[in-house]
């Protein structure tokens, strides 16, 4: 293109979709960036897999201007195919077959010559940890090294842009934690675009450049996880001081809204002081000016914003359907 942009990986203008009476994808809109992770965060029926079964040709959206690696996903959906590659929530793998005869089968029906796919096999089972069970049915595998051998395949036919639909959906926490490394990985190694939908928070606020918030339909919200964060209100700086007085001389400065934590408080003294704020780098700067103008001094500071969880709980009117206490205990370990 003459004035150097690129076109976005995936790209949605007004896109809809209704079964009958019911509007599953009410206009919404859609930028995905080349290189980068997008997640499509939202609950049970927001919307998201109707949202990647248009994106990927596998049903027909209503209306919209939908595009996928530069071509029209309505009318150029053969091109768009040979873009991408999909994992969804139910795997594609062949329980009967062994995870070297899975990849070999899906090397062969993107008409692969025998000799490279075996080389090619062999490159995946390493990068994804699985050849000691390279030669062992799929039967046998973890739920984990299922969905491992599942993004292996996706990536057999060398795909630009890989949607995975809830990719991590029934698995244990360190199993979901090697594959969010994959997909860091897909992104570093390969450059490929990834398109993400999830309903667990962390995962969004761990893996994406950018989120969207579907719900009943609409985006209700679009940045990455710190725009979203500050969104919500609660976020605060805590300064800490080195004495009393210069505490209070900060406390005066800043007025009403700034309160002094006290030993009450988790995580705090009873010289720290917590001043409300949105996060960014202009409200910080803003009371540390005032404060040095006043010649008072700070020894510390750290930036409080609510999580995504906040967010979803303001966005939705509900908390995430699907956080699971024990998820959040063993991601923290």
């Amino acid at each position: 293109m003459g004035n150097g942009h690129r076109a976005p990986a995936i790209s949605a203008l007004g896109l809809r979709k209704a079964f009958g009476e019911h509007v599953v994808l009410d206009g919404i809109d859609l930028t995905v960036p080349e290189g980068t992770i997008f997640s499509l965060l939202g609950p049970n029926g927001a919307g998201k897999t109707t949202t990647v079964q248009i994106l990927t040709t596998l049903i027909h959206a209503d209306g919209g201007d939908n595009r996928v690696g530069g071509y029209d996903v309505e009318h150029e959906r053969a091109a768009v195919r040979s873009q991408i590659g999909v994992t969804g929530q139910f795997s594609a793998v062949d329980e009967l077959l062994t995870g070297r005869e899975n990849l070999l089968l899906m090397a062969d029906l993107h008409h692969m010559p025998r000799r490279d796919s075996k080389l090619l096999a062999v490159e995946l089972l390493e990068r994804f940890d699985l050849v000691e069970a390279a030669d062992k049915p799929a039967s046998t595998y973890s739920g984990g090294m299922v969905r491992r051998l599942d993004l292996a395949m996706t990536l057999v036919g060398d795909p630009r842009i890989i949607f995975l639909d809830e990719p991590t959906t029934g698995l244990d926490p360190r199993s979901r934690r090697g594959i969010w490394d994959i997909i860091r990985g897909l992104v570093d190694d390969y450059s490929v675009t990834v398109f993400l939908t999830t309903q667990y928070l962390d995962e969004a606020d761990q893996l994406a450049d950018r989120i969207a918030v579907l719900d009943h339909g609409r985006i209700v919200a679009e940045g990455t996880a710190a725009e979203l964060k500050r969104l919500v209100p609660g976020g605060h700086i805590r300064l800490q001081f080195a004495e009393r007085g210069a505490l209070l001389a900060a406390a005066h400065s800043l007025g009403a809204t700034a309160r002094v934590l006290d030993d009450h408080d988790e995580d705090a003294d009873d010289l720290t002081l917590a001043v409300p704020s949105d996060g960014s780098v202009k409200s910080l700067r803003a009371v540390l000016d005032r404060l040095d103008d006043e010649r008072i001094e700070v020894e510390g500071l750290s930036v409080h914003t609510p999580n995504l969880d906040d967010v979803f709980l303001t966005l939705t009117g509900r908390p995430s359907a699907d956080t699971d206490p024990t998820l959040d205990k063993e991601v923290a370990r």
